[in-house]
């Protein structure tokens, strides 16, 4: 049986979420008993969709969203176990895998301040903040990685607004914490699912309406590919 982009996706994932780092292709060739010449063509073909982000030299696991391999901004904690996120809102997507308590540390706007944000019962208990998202969706995917890298935290739209003209990045859409996390719940709730597959555009046009993201920055063309 040909092994599909869901339970390559979800072996991935657990591994994740049992170990803090991404599984190597001996490791999953192992677990899922194909040699590694059929685990890395699996893993090449999954990024083309979209699902994982490879190392360019090596072709090892580099991201699978919302999970970093490499060091980042965000840091998730939860039971003694920690993880990279890529951006505010995976460290979000993480916590909601988890489905525990977590803390997520991280420095507003990239830069200095460094801030505590606290997940329990379900809920922000921290003080609200804001999360940017400066770059399209339709971009979203052009350099995942720098994408990733500019959806930071900020403790208010104006601390966003100075941010911006600091760095010449164009402003995007600012939302509260709280929703993105609402949001990150719903978008990653599925992605242990071995039966996963990316949303399509309709499916994820359908989940920002729902969530109120309705700014330009979140607009998604009509198209049969997945996002």
């Amino acid at each position: 049986m040909a092994l599909t982009h869901g339970a390559l996706h979800s072996a991935i994932g657990r591994h994740f979420i049992d170990h803090g780092t991404a599984p190597s292709i001996e490791q999953l060739s192992r677990q899922l008993a194909l040699d590694e010449a059929m685990v890395a063509d699996a893993l090449r073909a999954l990024a083309d969709y979209h699902g994982v982000v490879l190392h360019p030299t090596t072709g090892e696991i580099w991201a699978m969203h919302p999970f970093s391999a490499a060091p980042t901004l965000f840091w998730v904690e939860s039971g003694g176990k920690g993880w990279w996120g890529n951006c505010a809102w995976c460290s979000l997507g993480i916590v909601a895998l988890l489905g525990a308590d977590a803390t997520i540390t991280t420095r507003l706007g990239g830069e200095v301040a460094p801030v505590t944000l606290r997940i329990e019962n379900g809920a922000v208990t921290s003080p609200e903040y804001y999360v940017h998202f400066p770059i399209p969706m339709t971009k979203a995917w052009d350099n995942v990685t720098y994408t990733c890298s500019t959806m930071l935290v900020f403790d208010a739209p104006t601390a966003v607004d100075d941010w911006c003209v600091r760095h010449a990045i164009q402003r995007g859409d600012v939302q509260p914490l709280s929703n993105v996390w609402a949001f990150a719940q719903a978008w990653y709730g599925r992605h242990l699912d071995p039966h996963w597959t990316k949303w399509s555009t309709d499916e994820a046009r359908v989940l920002f309406e729902r969530f109120g993201l309705t700014s330009p920055t979140w607009a998604l063309p009509a198209t049969s590919e997945r996002f």
